[in-house]
């Protein structure tokens, strides 16, 4: 069934509303109890992954009702204006959805639809929180977590079918996002990220819907048919190598994403196309797999390039340099 979660008026005579999908399966244990899982998406308008991930999981689940031992809310936009015009931002407001959680129900427009949305996901066992990259760099199926959750989150993140699991260090995340905002008020939230803005990859989408199969298993909501599942690799920041560009220009890469490198291999080059001159080549300063990999070929001086996974650094926080 569609449900309206919150419905705004807007200044220009437009009207904002978040809807989602509640699909209701076989009662779980004891009587009129059910398990909840919840996947929200489209925070970011320009982020497409997610809608993919989202009809793809709600077809699989209606192909086989049967098999479904509880209830799953699918909300597909958060950000419906954002959505509508391909606007990474709230359009009107110029505001970032993903910076004013867990809002406030006497506050500014936004602030009390971002106070319903929160409302709405309470109640929630487990809550996927589905982002592509932006438009500019390409990333592999991973899990985002903020080391003061991790022992809580950990287990369902090694379910979600991913290539890694990134434990951020607490200075790095922003406490306005959904997902602080829910791990706060007690709801086990995980960030998801893959692909590319404005972009879907089907085969990483249903990577994630596997994973959110096989995650429902586990909960007793699911009792159908799960891919095949890969363990992934759980990685600290200080096993992460970041490259940046020390040069304007273009950026030519010579490898691929998710390619495997050695210490030494050139990676790219950043060129100068009216002097037909290479400003910077780039190298790898490690053994390790290319997970993130810039798209967007027009470059400046700082600008992220790639970042690399290194060898054997899963957890260790060894560094190859």
């Amino acid at each position: 069934m569609i449900q309206t979660v919150v419905s705004a008026g807007l200044p220009v005579g437009e009207n904002l509303m978040i809807q989602k999908k509640r699909m209701m399966g076989k009662q779980t244990e004891g009587p009129g109890s059910f398990g909840r899982i919840s996947i929200v998406t489209g925070i970011h308008g320009d982020e497409l992954e997610g809608q993919y991930v989202c009809y793809e999981l709600a077809r699989r689940l209606e192909e086989a009702s049967e098999q479904l031992y509880g209830i799953v809310d699918i909300y597909p936009a958060l950000n419906p204006l954002g959505m509508d015009t391909r606007h990474r931002a709230i359009p009107q407001f110029e505001m970032d959805m993903n910076r004013i959680f867990p809002g406030n129900r006497d506050g500014a427009v936004m602030e009390r639809v971002a106070a319903s949305v929160v409302e709405d996901l309470i109640g929630s066992d487990v809550c996927i929180d589905v982002h592509s990259s932006n438009a500019f760099n390409r990333e592999v199926t991973q899990v985002r977590i903020s080391q003061d959750f991790k022992e809580r989150l950990l287990p369902f993140a090694k379910l979600l079918n991913t290539e890694m699991i990134w434990l951020n260090a607490t200075e790095t995340v922003h406490e306005s996002t959904l997902a602080h905002s829910m791990n706060m008020l007690g709801v086990p939230t995980l960030v998801v990220e893959m692909g590319l803005g404005a972009a879907i990859n089907m085969d990483y989408g249903n990577r994630i819907v596997d994973g959110i199969l096989n995650l429902m298993r586990e909960m007793g909501l699911w009792k159908g048919a799960v891919g095949q599942i890969r363990q992934p690799a759980v990685v600290l920041d200080s096993a992460i190598q970041f490259i940046r560009a020390q040069k304007e220009g273009i950026f030519l890469p010579s490898i691929s994403h998710e390619a495997r490198v050695e210490k030494g291999e050139v990676l790219g080059r950043i060129v100068d196309v009216l002097h037909t001159s290479v400003q910077e080549e780039i190298t790898a300063p490690c053994d390790g797999m290319v997970f993130t990999l810039r798209e967007y070929p027009m470059v400046y001086e700082g600008a992220l390039l790639m970042r690399i996974l290194m060898e054997q650094g899963e957890e260790s926080g060894q560094s190859c340099t």
